[in-house]
């Protein structure tokens, strides 16, 4: 292999993971949107909520955040994506072999995490752009844009905040890309083994990603639920948080809406995650199947 097509074989799968991410984003962002206000909200009334939305901010207010999400999936997705695949890949050429379900969810593990890191400041921006409109006026951030949030956040709060909540990311972040990626890749092994093809179909990715989706969406409701809390809670008049961490959020949240609360919206969640994870998966696998045919 020539040094440019071994650049190309490393730019590939995050330039294929960021365009992925941003196509799924464009597609369930007033989903993610209504996700993060029946969080806030803490209660099931999917219906009730988007209405009250619909009713107060019109068709734009399931919109809130549209460029801190693109700009998230361009650090996020590029990266968790891009380095599942070089790993994947790196395996299958030079040991002529594919991961196994061990290392798959080792890898999918350490490219969700470092994802989560690279992208958390983009993900306070947007829970905050999406939750800003639950405030009382007077307490409303009104940021102009992503990087208005970038830049006054670091200003005004200083530059941890980018991270806080990062632990709850972290945690989400490695069960989306293990419930993505690592059950992705079984389920499609798992149908050629069962219908006896030595190539994958468009049905056996099909079936993988729509299962990749509901394992993901259970596994990582609750760090998501989390994450949310902390990434938009605003200093009490006593001058401190709602919360002090991820575990008192967690037991608060618990306490509070009982266990099931952290799955609290769970059927927009999984009408979110679901499309999501179905339309990354499928758009990378098409992307890359396209360009290395070619």
């Amino acid at each position: 292999m020539s040094n440019q097509n071994k650049k190309a074989s490393y730019i590939k799968p995050f330039l294929f993971g960021g365009i992925s991410g941003c196509t799924a984003v464009a597609v369930i962002m007033p989903l993610d949107t209504w996700k993060v206000r029946l969080q806030i909200y803490g209660e099931n009334k999917g219906i009730k909520v988007a209405k009250e939305m619909y009713k107060v901010e019109g068709l734009k207010g399931f919109y809130q955040g549209m460029g801190s999400a693109m700009l998230r999936q361009l650090t996020y997705a590029t990266a968790r994506l891009g380095i599942y695949k070089v790993i994947a890949d790196s395996v299958k050429i030079n040991q002529k072999r594919d991961l196994r379900f061990l290392e798959k969810v080792a890898a999918s593990s350490f490219s969700g995490l470092c994802g989560a890191l690279i992208g958390n400041p983009t993900d306070i921006c947007l829970v905050r752009f999406q939750a800003d409109a639950t405030l009382p006026i007077a307490e409303r951030r009104n940021y102009k844009n992503a990087f208005d949030a970038l830049y006054r956040i670091t200003k005004e709060e200083g530059l941890p905040t980018l991270w806080r909540g990062s632990t709850p990311t972290v945690l989400r972040a490695i069960a989306i890309t293990v419930g993505q990626l690592t059950t992705y890749d079984e389920i499609k092994e798992w149908c050629m083994k069962i219908f006896l093809r030595k190539t994958e179909t468009m049905s056996d990715r099909i079936m993988a990603s729509v299962g990749a989706g509901v394992v993901t969406s259970v596994l990582s409701l609750p760090f998501d639920n989390i994450k949310t809390k902390l990434q938009k809670m605003k200093v009490k008049a006593n001058g401190k948080y709602p919360y002090s961490g991820i575990a008192d959020c967690f037991v608060k949240t618990i306490q509070r809406e009982q266990l099931t609360g952290l799955w609290v919206g769970l059927p927009v969640y999984f009408a979110r995650v679901a499309p999501q994870s179905i339309i990354i998966l499928l758009v990378q696998d098409l992307l890359h199947r396209v360009f290395e045919t070619h």
